[in-house]
């Protein structure tokens, strides 16, 4: 609390409104990519626990796992704007489900445990590998037109669930190119990726939550790796903003939704980087 306490109120002031604004853009990219806002989230709030002076060991995870804890209500949000347009395959939830629950907490095992930097390494790292897919991509290029087997479709949940987890995202960044790779169409992958986005806050927040209880040098308003300070600031905003973006998602051009998504992916991880450099 004392680093709170003793910081000048000009930058308290410009910190609540970096979380305020951080919440309304992370519930636009909830609705309109089916990203759960983690993709922004998490590097926000990384940033700002380096100038509050948060130790580095524990400022990725506590990013990480207050950015899961908005997903849950972002992605409900979300899930509701999309099912009323029928962009939800249930189906493919009920096959994917399972595998991404399981993916979930394998990640966050390994994730709670892991070394700060490793969490931003694999951030920075698969948000660059899914933006140049989805920028460089041919117009059209799949893998096959259809998905594939049910077996491997359950590795693709396991490996979707595990590492979203780690990077505090919705799924999202993973399932939406996965999903396009198979001829899925753009939209109904959107609005699916939000209901996997509520799959991964559930137990990812409860499992970062646990695993950062007892953790010494937290940053304030911290419950384990859940700090209600930024999940109070942003929480709001993002439910507000993320029906928003699920209407803009349903009235533009297919392409220019894939554009956006790569956009957003190639400046989160080139911010990752950057704070892994210096």
């Amino acid at each position: 609390m004392e680093a709170l306490l003793s910081a000048d109120p000009w930058f308290l002031a410009g910190m609540v409104a970096a979380l305020l604004v951080t919440g309304v853009v992370g519930g636009l990219l909830a609705g309109l990519l089916g990203v759960g806002g983690g993709i922004v989230i998490v590097p926000m709030l990384y940033h700002l626990f380096t100038l509050l002076g948060v130790d580095g060991d524990v400022r990725m995870h506590v990013a990480v796992g207050t950015s899961l804890a908005t997903i849950i209500a972002t992605s409900a949000s979300s899930i509701r704007a999309h099912h009323r347009k029928g962009a939800v395959d249930v189906e493919l939830l009920k096959r994917w489900g399972p595998a991404i629950f399981a993916g979930v907490i394998l990640g966050t095992l390994v994730g709670g445990q892991a070394d700060g930097e490793v969490l931003t390494a694999v951030f920075a790292v698969v948000a660059l590998l899914v933006a140049a897919n989805m920028a460089f991509r041919k117009e059209g290029w799949t893998v096959r037109d259809s998905l594939p087997s049910k077996p491997a479709q359950a590795g693709i949940g396991v490996v979707i669930g595990t590492i979203s987890v780690m990077m505090g995202i919705g799924g999202g960044t993973l399932s939406v190119p996965i999903l396009s790779a198979f001829a899925y169409p753009i939209r109904r992958a959107v609005g699916t990726a939000a209901a996997i986005g509520f799959i991964i806050g559930i137990p990812g927040t409860i499992g970062f939550l646990l695993s950062g209880l007892g953790q010494d040098d937290l940053p304030p308003g911290s419950v384990g790796y859940v700090n209600l300070i930024g999940l109070a600031l942003i929480l709001p905003c993002s439910v507000l903003a993320a029906p928003w973006g699920a209407r803009i998602a349903h009235a533009i051009d297919p392409r220019k939704l894939r554009a956006a998504f790569a956009v957003f992916l190639f400046l989160t991880s080139a911010r990752m980087i950057y704070g892994l450099l210096t």
